[in-house]
């Protein structure tokens, strides 16, 4: 007998097994590796790392070396 992911044996001992999941095929296309997405991607996270840098400077009067260096 089986019922919603579960057998019931003779006894009427249920045993529990896990459900695979359908499998598919993403028709997206890769977005992985040197794509136009990851290259904007990287390029604005290194424009808000360099801004933040230069205001971490402009605040402390200290590079990051320098706030480093004083722990």
């Amino acid at each position: 007998m089986r019922s919603s992911g579960s057998i019931v044996d003779d006894q009427g001992k249920m045993n529990n097994f896990a459900v695979e999941p359908k499998i598919y095929v993403d028709e997206q296309g890769d977005r992985t590796g040197f794509t136009p997405y990851a290259e904007l991607l990287n390029g604005r996270l290194a424009m808000i790392g360099f801004i933040s840098l230069i205001a971490l400077e402009v605040f402390t009067g200290h590079g990051i070396f320098g706030l480093l260096s004083r722990l």
